[in-house]
C-alpha cells in the first residue's frame, strides 16, 4: 500500500521557507508568517487524523510498525532542523523567533502523540537524539515550575513533594554529554509529569491510601526515598493501634488494598532499582511476620494455681516455637507427606516429635489434636508458614 509524504507542507517550511541557509529569512513579511501560524494548527491535527487512518488501514504488524518508525525518525530530523534555524534567527526579529518556537512546540507535541498512541511499534530503548531530549527537557521544566506551585498549595508536605520531585528535576539538569536518555525514560517522565497535571483538575481520594499513592504505585515510582517515606508512614498508623490484634489487623487491611491497586505493566522510574510492589509486598509479609511472633511471645500473666517452679524441674525440656500449633501441623505434615520425615505413618510422625514442643501458650501439646489440625488449616496460617520457610530460604542462600 502506498503512501503518500504527509509531512511535505512542514517539512518545507522547516527546511526551506525558515532555513536561512537557503532562504534569506530576514525578508519573510509578518503576513507571511501569521499566514504559516494560522495553518500550522490545522496542519498538526490532520497530521495526526491521516497518522490514525494509515496505520488502522494496514493489517501486518510488520508494516504498521515500519510506517510509525519513518514518520517518528521523520518528525526527529525536522525537530533538529526547526532548533537550529531557531538559533540561527536573526535576533531582531521577534516574530521570526516566536514562529520557530511554535513549530518546535507543535514538532513535539505530534512526537509525544506518536510515542503515548503507538508506543509499541518504537524501539523504545534506542537513545534519544540530543536535540530532542533538549526540547524535551524544557517543555518537561516548565511545565514542572508551574506543577510545583499548586502542588506545595494543595500538599502541605514538602517532605513528600521533595520525594516526588525531585527526580524529575534531576533528570531535566542532568547535562552530562556521556549520559545517554532511552526514550523509554523520556516517556516515564513525560507520563509522570502529565499525570500529576491531570490530578490537580480531578483529585480523588481511597478509603484506604491516598491519589498520590496510588499515581505512584501505578506507574511503579520505585524511588527509594517513597518507599521509605510510605513505610514510615504506614509504620506510625500502624503503631497507633494499642493491641498486637488490631495492629496485625490494620496491616491486613492496608496489605489487601496494596495488593487491589493497579499497575501499569512494564514502566519503572529506575530500571536499576528493585520493583515497587516487590519491595513493599515483602515489607508487608516480614511486618505482619513480627508482629504474629510478638502476640505468640507475648508474656502470659501468672496462674495462681500453677504449680511452683520446683514443681516442674522433673520435666523434660521442650523446644518452644514461635509458630502457633495450627501452623507447626501444616509443617509436620507436608513433611510427612513430601517424605522429608521418614516414620510407618503420620500418626507416628506427630507421636514422635509433638511431646518434645511447646509454643509461648501451650506447654503440653496433644499430638493427636495438632495431626486432626493439619487437615483444617486457615488461609492466614498457610500464609505464615510460607512466609516463615520463605525467610528460612533466604537465610540459607546467605550462608
Amino acid at each position: 500500500m502506498q503512501h503518500t509524504y504527509t509531512l511535505e507542507w512542514i517539512d518545507v517550511v522547516i527546511t526551506v521557507t525558515l532555513n536561512p541557509k537557503k532562504t534569506n529569512v530576514s525578508e519573510i513579511t509578518e503576513a507571511q508568517i501569521e499566514a504559516i501560524l494560522s495553518r500550522l494548527a490545522n496542519e498538526k491535527a490532520s497530521l495526526e487524523s491521516q497518522l490514525k487512518h494509515q496505520v488502522f488501514g494496514l493489517t501486518k504488524h510488520k508494516q504498521i510498525e515500519l510506517l510509525i518508525k519513518q514518520y517518528h525518525y521523520a518528525l526527529i530530523v525536522l525537530l533538529d532542523q526547526a532548533y537550529e534555524n531557531q538559533n540561527n534567527c536573526p535576533v531582531k526579529n521577534q516574530a521570526l523567533k516566536n514562529l520557530n518556537k511554535t513549530l518546535i512546540k507543535c514538532l513535539d507535541e505530534l512526537l509525544s502523540f506518536i510515542e503515548v498512541r503507538f508506543n509499541q511499534y518504537l524501539s523504545l530503548e534506542q537513545r534519544v537524539p540530543v536535540t530532542y531530549l533538549l526540547v524535551s527537557k524544557k517543555d518537561l521544566q516548565k511545565k514542572l515550575d508551574k506543577l510545583k506551585e499548586g502542588l506545595a498549595e494543595r500538599l502541605n508536605d514538602q517532605q513528600f513533594m521533595d520525594i516526588v520531585l525531585s527526580p524529575l528535576y534531576i533528570f531535566i539538569n542532568d547535562l552530562k554529554e556521556n549520559h545517554e536518555v532511552s526514550f523509554k525514560e523520556l516517556l516515564y517522565q513525560k507520563e509522570l509529569v502529565k499525570e500529576l497535571e491531570l490530578m490537580e483538575e480531578h483529585e480523588k481520594e481511597m478509603c484506604t491510601y491516598t491519589a498520590f499513592d496510588e499515581l505512584l504505585i501505578y506507574l511503579n515510582f520505585n524511588s527509594k526515598a517513597y518507599m521509605d517515606y510510605f513505610t514510615k508512614k504506614l509504620a506510625e498508623k500502624i503503631n497507633s493501634k494499642a493491641s498486637i490484634a488490631d495492629k496485625i489487623d490494620e496491616l491486613l487491611i492496608h496489605y489487601k488494598a496494596f495488593k487491589q491497586l493497579h499497575r501499569k505493566p512494564g514502566i519503572v522510574l529506575n530500571a536499576q532499582y528493585a520493583d515497587l510492589k516487590t519491595v513493599l509486598c515483602k515489607w508487608f509479609k516480614h511486618e505482619l511476620f513480627y508482629l504474629e511472633k510478638k502476640r505468640h511471645l507475648a508474656i502470659m500473666p501468672m496462674d495462681e494455681n500453677a504449680p511452683p517452679q520446683n514443681a516442674k524441674e522433673g520435666k523434660k525440656h521442650k523446644i518452644q516455637s514461635v509458630l502457633s500449633v495450627d501452623q507447626m501441623a501444616l509443617i509436620l505434615r507436608s513433611a510427612d507427606e513430601l517424605k522429608i520425615l521418614i516414620a510407618r505413618s503420620m500418626n507416628a510422625v506427630f507421636k514422635s516429635i509433638v511431646p518434645h514442643l511447646s509454643t509461648a501458650n501451650k506447654e503440653d501439646i496433644s499430638y493427636d489434636s495438632m495431626r486432626s489440625k493439619s487437615y483444617s488449616a486457615e488461609t492466614r496460617d498457610k500464609e505464615i508458614v510460607i512466609d516463615t520457610l520463605q525467610q528460612m530460604i533466604d537465610r540459607i542462600q546467605d550462608y
